[in-house]
């Protein structure tokens, strides 16, 4: 076949651009960094005539310029871009110091396509290497858009014959090279494609700038537009192209991310904005874990720029949901121009709605409903007018419950003058509809108005916009005793009750069968000890986290105790196993959280339950929470659960899974928890989809599916589900759920086979005699073959001993399968010699970049054998010869195993262990874990000195760089201390193979990374 080649794709991009009534202008003499610096400098004059007075900008002036508009991150631009009321502003310090200091306008957010802004387009800017880069290399970036003179928007192609990917990879090349800094480090957004395929994400840098976020265009009806030239009408034109990096991104300030929406949630907002001039309310459906809250906080902030509209009501349905919106708006609002207001109490949310101020306000309905109650004998006093003659919008999360018909019409002839827009991911349409109560609404519909925008769990799956679901349902009751059972209830002989279905059967079941403590055994096994795959628990992997949903207060207080007693093995029988210890010691930690009522029979059981479990947390995570603040108790479990801040990722800081009855089960967001294990009758179809969703969101590579584990009525709960399915999805449901188990089965034997074919065994591969071409084919066999096998992996019928009986695959035969995979592509890569047969290896049939999914180095965890040994020492008077023995070789095998995978630690670790066997008395009281945290810093200590002597820095200076390393960064924290403590003198008159003045800050920092990343960082490992 022959291509189109890369340069003509990029000449139709450009004529697309510039073309018809666009405001596009290519400019081809602007094609270096310095010559674009040199255009932002006219650019800059033009706009500010006024401000500049006659006097234009000296080179000393615009130094400052340029340093102000060189970014450390993508989103430190982002904030600057936000500007001061929308505008982005520098300030110069004029070289006359008469004319004393200027602010000078460089961008305007809503100055779009008008004013002070010009639209350039740029191709083929040559980015120079750095001189202190040891391996730098130029390069050409393909085409960037200009926006008042600033690259907001960088775009790489490749030709049909590559894989958009490339260009993708292409981008974090460059991004690990540092070739984004000075003029570039202002880019706002990346886009990459290959004519067919076209992909846009926000700009962020190294390990940050995730695959999983790249996404596909939709249209307004959610069809995907994939080719470029498509994708340049649609999203680079003016206006949209401005928009989009200014009016279309949110920067988040607990992430320290920028976030680009999703086409859905831009039309979303469209929609709102236009029904709005209209005065129309309406509603939008957005699947659960599709970004709903970013998506209405944009349209509440949106909202506010229609000047009839006073304020911005957004109503969430619970008080501890509220806490949890309210800080993702602040997050979102806090280099916004639009203020976002927490509501305390009821007087302050009376004070905010009387108040002059065009604010966002978070609320809850219970607030709200006693700001009525207060105003209800006050129908004739000045505040009481001004506050019903209010003209607002409420945007309601989680609409088709958070407001009842009955308090939204009480709402409305209170607030004579709004308009009302409810988010769901799950509406209440006819075959769901609300119990009919005099002529209130029963459906989404009838309550809000019409649908606006729809974008179903079928599409967000299609567009990877959130994970689908694997769903295991479990038997505990036995097919004999489930008949014997219904036919003791229905008064029916048990043969006849033999025939009847399983959903018949089931019915007759009520949750008191199963409150039996052999069941919940059952499920507290399955949960710790049979949940690896779903939890991720391998070592050095990041876990997920889980929910566990039980039918009643009374049974999660009773889950919890019991998970207790397993973890503590005080149940005879019931341990945590070997495998999950060596994973993680400390598994599972788990908390409890329900709502607690005053009145009721069973509060004081409830509350005394929850006091234990609340002081059992503190001690867990050394907090001093009671059931008097259970408000900041359920906050921080809820923190804790989603991980969402750097704090929790560090294992002291993590919570493993939650029992809960309903809380948590709507509305909570958490990318990390993978799995929701049920046990309680099935839900309303809506309480289906929003339960299951909480496992849906996206989160790693290893996260494939959402998983649900279902511990009653299973053939009810299959039949449930899938009503549930077809109702949210438009007939979707195949696409929603994972694969039947014999289908994953099916397509892993097809790539079993296709391995066998082209290598019977392992040893047939010879890497060093076979050509690349053959190379590659197994290549490819062997990665459809570990995808599918992974895929397997997930599904509860999952049995390595039958795999292995069945089709002779084991670990030792996958270890030898993937070691010469690894030779091959090795092999492949190195076949490249220049960046150009680099990108030949990507367009072959086979992914280079693709990442074995089932080798997981059984990776003994760090602190299980420190644990050992403390336990050894601790328990050494105490226990006889015998169980002394097997204990020392538990821990010598571990650390054997330690030494082959990481000889830096095992090492450490191993002189510990003879010490402590020569002597355990010695170390009695003592702190294992310190004293190997000393070991390691007085080996890091002894490298940096010997490094700092040989080349003659300051170990000051080395410390810190080597502290603050990152081995994805270029450039490292604390570089420009360590370059000015060098002495090349002194370097030089103490090596006779000196290298020259000019090699020696490079071969210093090829050298201190290599000296951090062999020796500094295994310390670290753990």
């Amino acid at each position: 076949m022959n291509f189109t080649q890369e340069s003509q794709l990029e000449d139709r991009l450009i004529q697309q651009l510039i073309n018809g009534v666009s405001q596009w202008t290519y400019r081809r003499d602007l094609n270096t960094e310095e010559k674009l610096w040199v255009n932002l400098r006219q650019k800059l004059e033009q706009n500010n005539v006024a401000v500049l007075d006659g006097h234009p900008l000296t080179d000393q002036e615009f130094s400052q310029v340029k340093n102000q508009l060189t970014f450390v991150t993508f989103y430190e631009a982002a904030k600057w871009l936000a500007g001061e009321n929308g505008v982005a502003k520098v300030q110069v310090q004029r070289e006359d110091a008469s004319l004393g200091t200027i602010r000078l306008n460089v961008l305007k957010r809503e100055d779009i396509a008008g004013g002070m802004s010009s639209y350039e387009v740029v191709n083929q800017v040559k980015e120079f290497a750095d001189d202190d880069q040891v391996q730098g290399r130029d390069r050409r970036f393909d085409v960037s858009l200009l926006i008042n003179g600033l690259p907001l928007i960088h775009i790489e192609l490749k030709n049909r014959q590559h894989p958009f990917m490339d260009a993708f990879r292409q981008i974090q090349k460059y991004g690990s090279e540092g070739k984004f800094n000075g003029i570039f480090s202002a880019v706002q957004m990346f886009v990459v494609t290959n004519g067919t395929n076209t992909r846009y994400i926000a700009a962020a840098r190294g390990e940050n700038l995730e695959k999983v976020f790249l996404t596909t265009w939709v249209d307004e009806k959610n069809n995907p537009v994939e080719d470029y030239i498509d994708f340049a009408k649609q999203v680079l034109s003016i206006p949209q192209a401005h928009k989009m990096v200014t009016q279309y991104t949110v920067i988040d300030s607990q992430r320290k991310a920028l976030i680009l929406l999703r086409p859905y949630q831009i039309h979303a907002i469209e929609a709102v904005r236009s029904a709005s001039k209209r005065q129309q309310s309406g509603y939008v459906w957005h699947t659960t874990g599709s970004g709903k809250t970013l998506t209405s906080y944009k349209v509440a902030r949106n909202l506010l720029q229609i000047p009839s509209i006073d304020k911005t009501i957004f109503i969430v349905d619970r008080i501890d949901l509220d806490e949890q919106t309210t800080n993702l708006f602040v997050a979102y609002a806090e280099n916004d121009v639009i203020e976002v207001n927490e509501t305390e109490n009821v007087r302050d949310l009376t004070k905010k709605l009387l108040s002059t101020d065009r604010t966002v306000i978070v609320t809850t309905i219970q607030k709200l409903n006693y700001v009525l109650r207060r105003f209800a004998n006050k129908q004739d006093t000045p505040r009481y007018k001004k506050m019903t003659g209010l003209h607002l919008a409420f945007v309601v999360d989680e609409c088709h419950r958070a407001v009842t018909a009955e308090k939204q019409r009480e709402l409305q002839q209170f607030f004579r003058n709004s308009l009302w827009y409810g988010f769901t991911g799950t509406p209440i349409f006819k075959e769901n509809a609300k119990d009919a109560l005099g002529n209130l609404p029963r459906t989404t519909e009838e309550q809000y108005g019409p649908r606006l925008h729809e974008y179903t769990i079928k599409e967000a799956i299609h567009d990877q916009a959130v994970l689908g679901f694997n769903v295991t349902y479990n038997q505990t009751i036995s097919d004999d005793q489930l008949v014997d059972i219904t036919a003791k209830r229905l008064g029916k002989d048990p043969k006849t009750v033999a025939n009847m279905s399983k959903i018949v059967q089931e019915e007759q079941l009520s949750n008191s069968d199963y409150l039996d403590e052999g069941h919940m055994l059952t499920v507290v096994d399955t949960i710790i000890n049979q949940s690896r795959q779903l939890l991720n628990l391998f070592p050095g992997s990041k876990t997920y986290t889980a929910i566990l949903t039980t039918s009643s207060i009374a049974q999660a207080q009773r889950y919890y105790t019991l998970f207790k007693q397993f973890k503590a093995e005080k149940l005879a029988g019931h341990h945590v196993s070997q495998r999950v210890k060596e994973a993680l010691p400390d598994f599972p930690k788990v908390a409890i959280t329900y709502s607690i009522t005053e009145n009721e029979e069973q509060s004081q059981t409830e509350q005394s339950e929850m006091a234990t479990a609340i002081t059992d947390y503190n001690a867990m995570f050394d907090r001093h929470d009671s059931i008097a603040n259970i408000a900041a108790y359920n906050n921080d479990v809820n923190l804790r659960l989603a991980r969402k801040s750097d704090k929790y990722n560090k294992r002291e800081e993590q919570l493993d899974l939650v029992i809960v009855v309903d809380r948590l089960l709507t509305g909570f967001d958490a990318p990390c928890l993978s799995t929701l294990f049920i046990d309680r009758s099935p839900m309303t179809p809506q309480g289906i989809i929003q339960a299951f969703s909480r496992t849906n969101r996206i989160f790693d590579d290893h996260k494939k599916y959402g998983q649900i584990v279902i511990f009653q009525k299973p053939a009810m709960f299959a039949e449930k589900v899938k009503e549930a399915l077809i109702l949210y999805s438009n007939g979707g449901e195949n696409y929603v759920l994972a694969p039947e188990w014999k289908v994953a089965k099916k397509k892993f034997r097809e790539a079993l086979i296709t391995l066998h074919n082209i290598a019977p065994d392992p040893d047939h591969i010879d890497v060093g005699g076979m050509d690349v071409p053959s190379l590659r084919r197994f290549a490819k066999a062997y990665q459809s073959f570990d995808k599918t096998l992974a895929d397997l992996q997930v599904y509860a019928e999952y049995d390595s001993a039958d795999l292995e009986k069945q089709y002779h695959v084991n670990d030792e035969m996958v270890d030898l399968y993937s070691g010469q995979y690894v030779n091959a592509v090795e092999k492949i890569r190195s076949n490249a010699s220049s960046e150009e047969d680099d990108e030949t290896v990507h367009a072959l049939d086979m992914d280079i970049e693709y990442e074995l999914r089932t080798v997981r180095t059984e990776e003994i965890n760090y602190e299980y054998i420190v644990n050992l040994v403390q336990s050894y020492v601790t328990d050494y008077n105490d226990q006889d010869t015998e169980t002394s023995h097997q204990r020392a070789e538990e821990i010598d095998g571990y650390i054997t195993k330690m030494l082959k995978r990481n000889q830096k630690l095992g090492g450490l670790m191993e002189q510990l262990w003879k010490s402590v066997q020569d002597d355990p008395t010695q170390y009695a009281n003592r702190d294992v874990s310190q004293i190997l945290d000393d070991m390691k810093n007085d080996t890091a200590k002894h490298v940096i000195e010997d490094f700092a002597r040989q080349w003659k820095v300051s170990s000051e200076e080395l410390m810190f760089v080597a502290q603050h390393f990152d081995p994805h960064k270029p450039k490292q924290t604390g570089e420009d201390g360590l370059i000015e403590s060098m002495n090349y003198e002194q370097y030089k008159a103490s090596n006779p193979d000196h290298v020259s003045k000019l090699r020696y800050w490079p071969t210093v920092k090829e050298a201190y990374r290599k000296m951090v990343e062999e020796k500094i960082m295994p310390l670290r490992e753990y």
